[in-house]
């Protein structure tokens, strides 16, 4: 069986594996939160980067767009004609560089230099198109070699005549496209197969990603595209994640602690009495009290074993005491007085028949004790004769003498249990007046061996003889001992000597066994 010291070590050591676990799992918890948390927030901030950026240039073309149909009846009319109109529709548009004609695949008027004879394909390769176009390109009139994109719209069936806008993208994109690092170290404007990236010349491939995330966004009014780069969202959460570790270690460990209260009671040994009460995992023993002289058994002390399916057999030596430091011995009492009753055809129907029953003197205060009995016993009538032990180890103050007195009015006998080992004193046992003493087996033990303690064994066996009250002896083990008890008029002995505690389904196999060796 386990010691107390061992039961609660482990109790103590399953609660604080709990509150551990409990208090990890919160910080695991509490980090995956704000990982989740910042890497949705970092995903949010690249679609507001992306979409903003679609918007804002989309606000910037719309109006290009809806001055085509001004733009496109010059196409045709002379320069001359045509300039003034072209200068004030390209003023109107800030973000226009200038505006050019194309007639028959020549661009013959522009906004800035006025009448030109350049051939379109030499400025642009991709014009004149059949279709409207937007390009990405550069520059090779005004300011050459600098980024611009360009609005075609074709004015003839066969596209060889229409308008060309080119638009300052430069400008653009040093507005719309800057990096917000560093969750975005790059951004870019992607027309068809050529890219623009903010600060940086229009190039026919993004460059190649090194460890890094792009996310893309393409606008729904015009053929375009907006690509932003970083390290990722989840792997910047990551970066910063031990930033959050403070905070998560505080937090784990006001939840550890708040585990650590809460499992006070659900992982305490005193919650596992409960839970063994209410499991039925107590199970009744007896140990017969003989007759010093006829050796005929004439009562039984009830015992509470605890066969813990979790821990196996544990001891009442480690299980009474934390019962009773936990006010659990009186469910436990209670218990073994309902148990008791209900397994009483296991015994003698003899009104000479003693089964003694233990009871914390605590257990008397406020007749709780004696509405127990009046409710498990004495309303059944039962045959035998039932015998209170109240242990001298505990105080004999705390009794309820009043109690006492209603215990013998109903015809319960009382005995003090361990008689020798406390303090009682003869004002005492006249006010308890018990009908036995129990004496104790550390005295029976003695005998023959310590002078001292068999002196005082003598004694207590002459004051129970003064007092005309009935002697047990408990923890008889031996041959000498028993004849020595007898010889001095002790009237019962128990112990290892007649029998060890047993079930209390065994019982009437022994007594069955016992009266034929003694007949």
């Amino acid at each position: 069986m386990q010691t107390a010291q061992q039961i609660i070590k482990s109790y103590r050591r399953k609660r604080i594996i709990v509150c551990v676990s409990v208090a990890f799992a919160a910080l695991m918890t509490t980090l995956f939160v704000r990982f989740i948390s910042e890497r949705n927030f970092n995903q949010q901030q690249v679609v507001t980067f992306t979409t903003h950026a679609v918007q804002a240039l989309e606000k910037l073309l719309l109006p290009l767009e809806q001055k085509r149909d001004a733009l496109l009846p010059l196409v045709g009319l002379p320069c001359a004609s045509a300039h003034l109109m072209l200068r004030k529709q390209a003023a109107s548009l800030q973000t226009v560089r200038s505006i050019g004609l194309v007639k028959d695949g020549v661009l013959y008027c522009s906004s800035i230099f006025g009448a030109r004879d350049v051939p379109i394909h030499q400025l642009q390769p991709a014009l004149p198109a059949t279709r409207s176009l937007m390009l990405l390109s550069t520059d090779h009139s005004l300011l050459k070699n600098t980024p611009v994109m360009i609005m075609w719209y074709p004015a003839s069936a066969n596209g060889q005549s229409g308008v060309m806008q080119v638009i300052n993208i430069a400008l653009l994109t040093s507005l719309i496209l800057e990096p917000d690092a560093p969750l975005i170290t790059a951004a870019s404007l992607s027309v068809g197969d050529r890219h623009l990236e903010y600060g940086k010349r229009v190039k026919p491939v993004l460059p190649q990603l090194n460890r890094q995330v792009r996310y893309q966004r393409a606008s729904s009014h015009f053929p375009f595209t907006i690509t932003a780069t970083g390290p990722g969202a989840a792997a910047l959460a990551l970066k910063h994640l031990p930033s959050q570790l403070p905070l998560a270690l505080i937090l784990s460990l006001l939840i550890g602690y708040i585990a650590w209260l809460a499992t006070a009671n659900r992982m305490s040994f005193s919650w596992e009495i409960n839970l063994g009460l209410a499991a039925g995992e107590f199970e009744l023993f007896c140990q017969p009290l003989v007759d010093a002289n006829s050796k005929r058994c004439t009562g039984v002390e009830i015992l509470l074993r605890w066969n813990n399916p979790r821990q196996g057999w544990i001891s009442p030596e480690v299980f009474i005491p934390i019962a009773e430091k936990h006010d659990l011995i009186a469910p436990l009492t209670r218990y073994v007085i309902a148990q008791t009753h209900s397994q009483l055809g296991m015994f003698p129907a003899d009104p000479d028949f003693h089964i003694g029953i233990n009871v914390a003197p605590g257990h008397l205060r406020h007749g709780e004790l004696f509405r127990d009995l009046n409710h498990y016993w004495f309303s059944k009538h039962p045959p035998q004769q039932l015998v209170i032990e109240l242990t001298e180890r505990d105080a004999l103050l705390d009794v309820d003498y009043r109690m006492v007195r209603e215990l013998h009015r109903k015809g319960a006998k009382i005995a003090i249990d361990d008689f020798g080992t406390g303090n009682s004193t003869l004002s005492r046992l006249e006010m308890l007046r018990p009908d036995v003493l129990k004496i104790d087996k550390s005295f029976i033990t003695a005998i023959g061996t310590d002078a001292v303690n068999s002196t005082v064994t003598d004694m207590i066996i002459a004051l129970g003889q003064r007092l005309r009250i009935v002697l047990v002896a408990e923890g008889v083990e031996t041959p000498r001992q028993a004849q020595h008890l007898r010889e001095r008029g002790v009237h019962l002995l128990q112990g290892f000597l007649y029998a060890r505690p047993m079930p209390v389904t065994a019982f009437p196999r022994w007594l069955a066994e016992q009266a034929h060796a003694n007949s």
